[in-house]
């Protein structure tokens, strides 16, 4: 007995090591340890001590801190390289974040999504603040710099609120809010990326519905019917002026996006742009050559502050401005009280929010696509992970290459995530060659990416697991599909909010305890940002309506050990009642079918079992043709398996509740006595 327990713990030991060399880990630290001697520093981390000291000298005559949050100037969630300034000064680049440097102090506040990385790519000049409220940052500030002392910020980056958050907290404290239109991030960056050369484009007239003047005159016939009767509307987001002149750009990564602000007044429209960027063609369609209400002056990008006070000293005007996207340097200027209208959102990004029939269809139609590549991936996964030889990046890399072999694609539309392990209970983890861990068939794998196509944009999450799932892996995903499902097929008045609805993806974790820490959805575009504001399930979204597009993405994340997500794109659809109108559902609009062997379908209602059925069938109805049609005879074969229908699928996929099983049978039924 003690000879054979010795001879498995040796065997043990020999399978652990062989384990750790196939995933390829090291016993070196992923996370700084500030504590030891020497101070240990993964390879991640950035060294900041010269940007630091540079910056310091740059503040040392005017401010005792400096505030630098991690946005630009339209208040974007994705930035251009050239606008990192979080990240060039700390070396944290995640998509959140907020920095403040003393003359003896760096701290960077972020929230939960990102303290796993910061520790990984901080060094140890930084401090982390796992908070991100104002309030602890001004508390911070009062106890770091004196009284009368100024803290300095760049309006530019700062939104309304945020200015107005931090000078209801400073002033009363006699803390001097000072606003710094030269930035001095900028100022000691001596290789800060260029803007991007590239010419602005046009949208084809086969994905547009409506031109562009079109969009200007439904814009003004709101100014026209507002009771506040505003002059003009002053667009600040970068998907605005995009969105009104069917352009796009590529100055922002994943975004089809240029840098643009326009002002749109009831007589004229100015576009604020890189000037040079917009070629003679480009000039024509805009009728830039004339004068009147249907032509589109060109600015110079950088003129549009002092245009703006311009336009602003005129008598009787009154600019509209949204207030979530406009920067605290431009609502300055727009004095008195009297010249100034706001509203959370611009008449833009509220009208752009509903998609006409020919977006939605075209959304719709680069959903089909897209799938294939994702069907392509998780049946490559399948076959070549037990071989021992892929890694969360050439998995990351192989979806990307997939999409781009299908029509009218334009890269990915955002960094995939593909997460194994503990790495996927970082919701937002993207591998690097630092980072990436091996794939194997005993851990759960997630993989959450997207595509830019002419006719849409695409997102979606699918979590997997090649080997043998612990009952507590299978249970965690099964209440998170249930979850996708309770919205994806509940029923609700037109002109509901989001945030009323949510719960309901919560709601089956809630039950036994478990719960996520991220938002639920977000809105999506036509060939835009994969986050689409304001469209989604948070309390600054705005009601649903028909024809919005969100993503449904409940998850669950187990740290260091694995994650789930489950993530579609679903439209707003007419739903059909007994007594009511006007209410609305959810049409699933992803394609890919979910990890049968992580399902346990007696957790399943009858209900979210007929869902699930039904919605493979339309998995099949369409994906089917599309995979026939480009040849890929594997994958319709792959697609046509992990769709069979759970009721009448073998015993792993049975249903054990005998409420099921009676509702079947009456179906069958009902449907021979018709």
């Amino acid at each position: 007995m003690a000879g054979s327990g010795w001879l498995l713990l040796v065997t043990l030991v020999a399978s652990l090591q062989g384990n750790s060399h196939a995933q390829g880990f090291s016993q070196e630290r992923t996370e700084r340890n500030c504590s030891a001697t020497p101070p240990y520093l993964p390879p991640t981390a950035v060294n900041t001590s010269q940007t630091l000291q540079a910056l310091r000298a740059a503040m040392s005559l005017n401010i005792s801190a400096y505030i630098i949050p991690g946005t630009d100037a339209h208040l974007s969630e994705y930035i251009a390289p050239r606008d990192a300034r979080m990240a060039y000064i700390s070396g944290f680049n995640g998509s959140s974040g907020t920095v403040v440097v003393t003359q003896k102090r760096a701290v960077l506040w972020t929230d939960s999504r990102y303290w796993t990385q910061a520790e990984r790519q901080l060094d140890c000049n930084w401090e982390l603040e796992k908070d991100v409220s104002i309030s602890s940052l001004t508390d911070w500030l009062i106890s770091e710099v004196a009284l009368g002392e100024a803290v300095g910020f760049d309006p530019f980056l700062f939104s309304i609120k945020t200015y107005e958050d931090y000078s209801k907290n400073l002033d009363p404290a006699n803390r001097i809010l000072k606003s710094m239109r030269n930035n001095l991030v900028d100022h000691v960056w001596s290789d800060r990326p260029q803007i991007p050369p590239d010419n602005l484009t046009r949208l084809p007239d086969r994905v547009i519905e409506r031109t562009w003047q079109m969009k200007v005159d439904q814009i003004r016939s709101q100014m026209r019917n507002n009771p506040y009767k505003p002059t003009a509307v002053l667009l600040s987001a970068l998907d605005e002026s995009a969105w009104l002149f069917n352009l796009r750009g590529n100055d922002i990564p994943f975004n089809p996006f240029f840098y643009s602000y326009t002002l749109l007044t009831l007589d004229d429209i100015r576009l604020f742009v890189h000037t040079e960027r917009v070629s003679e063609d480009l000039q024509l369609y805009l009728n830039s050559s004339c004068n009147s209400a249907l032509c589109v002056q060109l600015m110079d990008y950088d003129n549009v502050r002092e245009n703006l006070r311009e336009y602003v000293s005129n008598p009787d005007v009154k600019v509209w401005i949204g207030t979530e996207y406009t920067n605290y340097a431009l609502y300055e200027i727009i004095t008195p009280q009297e010249k100034l209208l706001t509203s959370a959102y611009s008449p833009v990004l509220t009208t752009k929010a509903v998609k006409d029939g020919t977006e939605e269809q075209n959304l719709r139609d680069a959903h089909v696509r897209d799938a294939v590549a994702v069907i392509q991936l998780l049946m490559w996964l399948e076959e070549s992970v037990p071989l021992g030889k892929e890694t969360e990046l050439t998995a990351a890399h192989y979806v990307n290459e997939r999409r781009s072999k299908q029509m009218d694609s334009r890269g990915p539309s955002f960094e995939t995530i593909s997460a194994s392990g503990p790495n996927a209970a970082l919701a937002h983890y993207s591998p690097s060659h630092e980072t990436s861990r091996k794939l194997i068939v005993d851990e759960m794998y997630l993989v959450d990416s997207g595509g830019q196509y002419l006719d849409g944009t695409t997102d979606i999450t699918r979590t997997v697991h090649w080997g043998t799932p612990t009952d507590m892996q299978r249970e965690a995903f099964t209440r998170v599909l249930m979850g996708n499902i309770e919205i994806s097929r509940t029923i609700f008045p037109s002109g509901t909010r989001g945030v009323n609805i949510e719960m309901l993806g919560r709601r089956a974790l809630w039950e036994v305890g478990l719960n996520y820490g991220h938002g639920t959805g977000h809105g999506v575009g036509n060939y835009f940002g994969v986050h689409e504001w304001p469209v989604g399930f948070q309390s600054n979204n705005i009601p649903f309506r028909e024809g919005m597009f969100t993503s449904i993405e409940p998850g669950y994340y187990k740290e260091n050990d694995f994650g789930i997500r489950i993530e579609d794109v679903a439209v707003v659809v007419p739903a059909t009642t007994k007594y009511g109108n006007n209410y609305l559902t959810f049409d699933t609009v992803s394609l890919v079918p979910y990890d049968r062997k992580l399902i346990d379908t007696s957790l399943l209602s009858p209900q979210q079992l007929q869902w699930l059925d039904t919605y493979y069938q339309t998995i099949r109805r369409l994906m089917v043709p599309e995979l026939e049609g480009q040849g890929l005879v594997q994958e319709k074969k792959w697609l046509l398996k992990h769709t069979e229908p759970f009721h009448t699928a073998g015993s792993s996929a049975a249903v054990s509740s005998l409420s099921l099983t009676l509702a079947a049978l009456t179906t069958a039924l009902f449907q021979h006595v018709l």
